[in-house]
């Protein structure tokens, strides 16, 4: 189904804007109210087309901070929180699993997409070893050390 519709303009009129006979800031005045072009997105809503289509294919650097480092990536804006885990995790030693991100206070998830929470460039997230996997490391060298440790004798 076509439909057409018209929209209006919201810009004040070049005499109001007191610009005059002035051909050259008359034609830019033209260019900023031009008419307002419509697209249909696949879920069925009207919206406003977009003049440049910026948020497919942008790059963005997001600081990424830990306890002791930062680290600045650059990403689509588009990718999701597992995607930079993913990079995060040939930048840091942890591995994907054992990471948190925090993003605005909160803890993001994997599938959550960086542009729909709102994340911009220069932003910046907090990266924390997961407190569960961090203690099971503690536990496992600390096994380790007393097992593998000359000075001490353990008999089973």
């Amino acid at each position: 189904m076509m439909m057409k519709l018209k929209s209006k303009r919201f810009c004040r009129s070049i005499s109001r804007l007191g610009i005059g006979n002035n051909k050259v800031a008359s034609s830019h005045v033209e260019k900023e109210c031009g008419e307002i072009k419509w697209e249909l997105r696949p879920g069925g809503m009207l919206v406003q087309k977009r003049e440049n289509n910026k948020s497919v294919g942008e790059m963005i650097t997001i600081r990424v901070s830990t306890v002791s480092k930062w680290h600045d990536i650059s990403i689509e804006a588009t990718s999701t929180f597992g995607e930079l885990k993913m990079i995060l995790s040939l930048v840091t030693s942890l591995e994907p699993r054992e990471q948190r991100l925090l993003y605005k206070g909160k803890e993001r998830d994997d599938d959550e997409f960086l542009h729909m929470i709102g994340v911009r460039d220069k932003d910046k997230v907090l990266l924390l070893e997961d407190p569960a996997i961090k203690e099971k490391k503690l536990l496992d060298f600390a096994r380790g050390q007393t097992i593998n440790n000359p000075c001490c004798t353990i008999s089973v």
